[in-house]
């Protein structure tokens, strides 16, 4: 059993200056993001307005699945026209770790 996660670091648009309009643009890339069977959240800059963090974590019998999986999550953020993906942080587990 292989677990890969991922932490997404955002840059949302200017005009997110309130709690209210940050999550106008976290709650559909959640959404989005659980259609590919991953645990998705936002799990880190919850202070900030204008950033986000978005954790993914997905569990695949080998590791080019996990991989592949987590690839297409990153692929899907990175194309979402009103954000900018400024930087991903992955890790593999293994049964060994």
């Amino acid at each position: 059993m292989y677990t890969e996660t991922a932490i997404f670091d955002l840059l949302l648009p200017g005009d997110s200056r309130t709690l209210k309009q940050k999550r106008s643009y976290v709650r559909p890339i959640l959404a989005m993001l659980k259609k590919f069977e991953v645990s998705a959240a936002e799990v880190g800059m919850h202070d900030l307005y204008g950033r986000a963090q978005i954790g993914v974590a997905v569990v695949a019998a080998e590791p080019a699945q996990a991989r592949a999986v987590v690839d297409t999550c990153e692929n899907q953020v990175a194309g979402r026209p009103e954000i900018e993906l400024l930087s991903v942080k992955r890790r593999l587990y293994g049964d060994e770790d």
